[in-house]
């Protein structure tokens, strides 16, 4: 049997006992010389690999320059090439040395201590400024897509400011989750956490967020813009506001109307200013006694007198048999959506019609009745004198 006894090795050795200065020292040195020892073996490999970080470090260098020229703060990303820009111009320098360092580790056989500190610093480079590429990009694209004239203003910077930080906050805890994971840590609770937490948020403010996230698909998806007239339910008016909770209408009355976003996007929403052209509807009775060569005139005089004060006309022709006249349908279509050019077409349009009809001697009747009556010996008694009955009495 042997009587040697066991030895503690290095590491166990350092947990059981403080660390000391001269321990330090120790520790400083085996690094130098592990580090002067691997650069004499493998000069070449680091040199090559060397060369290859150097160009990928000019490259970056370059490309983040490239994005400061092509950015403008003052106009952002208006183009989908600045936001490329946008995105590339937050490289940050740490990351770029660190991935230049990661180079010349991965193909220069760097001892394993050295290799396991260059991998934690590598893994922090790359998930913030991943993080950092990610934000910037989503931002980017939202700031592209509300980058028209109609959505510059107090709401949508309001809304920018509140999406960067929901934005912000969900990439960079990600983040934190993901290199933490990377490092060894367990993060199953951390995630847990996070859920319950979120769910409890949500249901605690679920009428605020509701009303938000309506306001940003008011924003983004554009069924109306500020300045528009709309009419939604049983109500209508213009658009004065879109805030991130409710939309102000200015009421054709006057009165101005807050509604709920989500509310809002609960109704149909006739978007009026949108439409391409007015169409004006008329109804129009004529007398039965009128004559059928007169009837079969009336819907090309029709035309002709819309086309005469500048619209179009969409349909013209005889309807139905009305309780007092012959009603003809008219509609008339105007372009645009410039609502006093359109009724004032329609005044001038009533007035036309009026005059042709009493040159053409067409009568558009009052709504009447007519009643028969009849004497005791079963002859009906007519509502109007006779011929011969008018010229005895005259």
């Amino acid at each position: 049997m042997s009587n040697a006894t066991p030895t503690a090795t290095p590491s166990v050795m350092a947990s059981a006992h403080p660390l000391r200065p001269g321990d330090l020292r120790a520790m400083v040195q085996d690094l130098s010389n592990t580090t002067l020892n691997w650069i004499s073996d493998y000069w070449l490999q680091i040199a090559i690999s060397a060369a290859a970080a150097a160009a990928i470090m000019s490259l970056l260098f370059a490309l983040r320059r490239w994005g400061r020229r092509n950015y403008d703060p003052l106009v952002g990303p208006a183009s989908m090439r600045a936001v490329f820009a946008q995105v590339v111009m937050r490289t940050t320098t740490f990351f770029i040395v660190i991935l230049a360092i990661r180079v010349v580790s991965k193909y220069s056989q760097m001892p394993d201590n050295l290799e396991h500190w260059m991998f934690v610093f590598f893994a922090i480079a790359s998930v913030i400024q991943g993080a950092i590429w990610t934000r910037e990009l989503i931002l980017g694209l939202i700031e592209h897509r509300t980058s028209a004239k109609n959505f510059q203003g107090e709401t949508i910077l309001n809304a920018m400011g509140l999406i960067r930080i929901l934005v912000s906050f969900t990439v960079f805890a990600i983040a934190a989750v993901v290199l933490l994971g990377n490092i060894g840590v367990n993060v199953t609770g951390m995630v847990a956490g996070l859920g319950v937490g979120g769910i409890a948020i949500g249901l605690a403010a679920q009428g605020i967020f509701a009303d938000l996230f309506a306001a940003l698909a008011i924003i983004f998806d554009r069924p109306f813009n500020r300045g528009d007239a709309i009419s939604y339910g049983d109500s209508s008016g213009t658009i004065e506001a879109i805030g991130l909770k409710s939309t102000r209408i200015r009421a054709y009355t006057g009165e101005l109307r807050v509604i709920a976003n989500r509310n809002l996007l609960d109704k149909e929403v006739l978007n009026v200013s949108g439409r391409n052209h007015i169409r004006l509807p008329f109804m129009i009775g004529v007398a039965y006694e009128t004559p059928p060569d007169t009837l079969e005139r009336l819907p090309g005089i029709l035309k002709e007198l819309v086309e005469a004060e500048g619209g179009i006309a969409a349909r013209a022709g005889f309807e139905k048999f009305g309780e007092s006249s012959l009603d003809f349908a008219l509609q008339v279509d105007v372009p645009g959506n410039d609502w006093p050019l359109a009724h004032d077409l329609r005044n001038r349009l009533l007035v036309a019609i009026m005059r042709r009809f009493a040159a053409e001697g067409i009568s558009i009747p009052y709504p009447t009745q007519t009643t028969y009556t009849a004497a005791p010996d079963g002859r009906l008694i007519m509502p109007y004198a006779e011929p011969g009955q008018a010229s005895t009495s005259a």
